[in-house]
């Protein structure tokens, strides 16, 4: 059977395929991860256990918000995503689904966030799930992702709206914990994700995507991946003198910032002498360092001590 008639004949469409390829439009790893930072807060906000409903409700209206900028962020990069390795499996890339589908999926998912918050928690939340929308399709996918090597660093703010609209779920209002949970989120996903462009930098390449990784060299991404380490670590300490952070939380923030530390100046050894270095390591490191660090800010308030 030749090319030409392969591309025409294709495996029927499943529904549990369907399903999964929808599934797979939400990003749902980075949906996880914001969830793993949204309920930690809704527990430092209530200063012990929340109403269940309202975690529930501010849970799935935040997932409905990620995997709506996910999908958009899907269709309007799928151009670049046909040229990389590592997204070579997306579903409009594969033709599971037709980017039609795609585009009503993410409008109906973005609409229905907000509506949801907005009833089951307050308008506050919902307006910040709006925002983190645009920010993410607009602000970062449109404007910033194929035009500058700081695209991540200010498109990043994004990642960050999750823990206000957990307090504000619970407070109806915002307070400098949560600003500071924003910024230790900021600042975090610079080492986070410039690893994971080094591993992947010929793709970002073949695609004209500016990351750090394409116009830096190792050595730069590395110390700049440290940079970026430490002043999150320094943050997080903020959060004890603010957050009236007790013993649990104080720990767990030196030894894992310390860690994490410790990973980023590793890399950047590497890097500078030109040896095998393992980018992964660090943004694997990253994620257990973030989820950590929010365990312990759940935990905390609950504790007597």
């Amino acid at each position: 059977m030749d090319v030409a008639l392969q591309t025409i004949v294709r495996t029927p469409r499943t529904l549990k395929r369907t399903l999964t390829a929808y599934v797979s439009l939400t990003k749902p790893r980075v949906v996880e991860l914001l969830l793993v930072i949204t309920a930690p807060t809704m527990l430092l906000a209530e200063r012990g256990i929340p109403s269940l409903w309202l975690i529930l409700a501010t849970l799935v209206g935040g997932a409905l918000s990620a995997g709506s900028a996910g999908a958009f962020n899907c269709y309007l990069d799928r151009d670049i995503d046909r040229l990389m390795k590592r997204t070579k499996n997306r579903p409009l890339v594969t033709g599971e689904l037709s980017d039609r589908e795609a585009l009503i999926f993410a409008w109906a998912l973005g609409a229905a966030s907000i509506v949801w918050l907005g009833l089951l928690t307050n308008w506050l939340a919902a307006a910040l799930s709006f925002g983190a929308i645009l920010l993410y399709v607009v602000f970062y996918t449109i404007i910033l992702k194929r035009r500058t090597p700081q695209n991540i660093v200010w498109g990043g703010v994004a990642g960050c709206m999750p823990v206000l609209i957990g307090w504000a779920a619970v407070t109806g209002d915002l307070a400098w914990s949560p600003v500071i949970l924003f910024m230790i989120v900021f600042l975090w996903t610079p080492p986070h994700y410039w690893p994971l462009s080094m591993k992947y930098r010929s793709d970002y390449q073949a695609a004209g995507v500016p990351m750090l990784a394409v116009v830096r060299g190792r050595a730069q991404v590395g110390l700049q991946v440290i940079l970026y380490a430490w002043a999150t670590v320094a943050c997080s300490l903020l959060l004890i003198p603010i957050g009236e952070m007790g013993l649990l939380y104080t720990f767990v923030a030196l030894v894992v910032g310390g860690w994490f530390i410790y990973e980023t100046h590793r890399l950047y050894s590497l890097a500078i002498r030109h040896e095998h270095v393992s980018p992964m390591r660090v943004f694997h490191g990253s994620i257990a360092y973030l989820t950590l660090l929010f365990v312990a800010v759940g935990v905390d308030p609950l504790l007597p001590f």
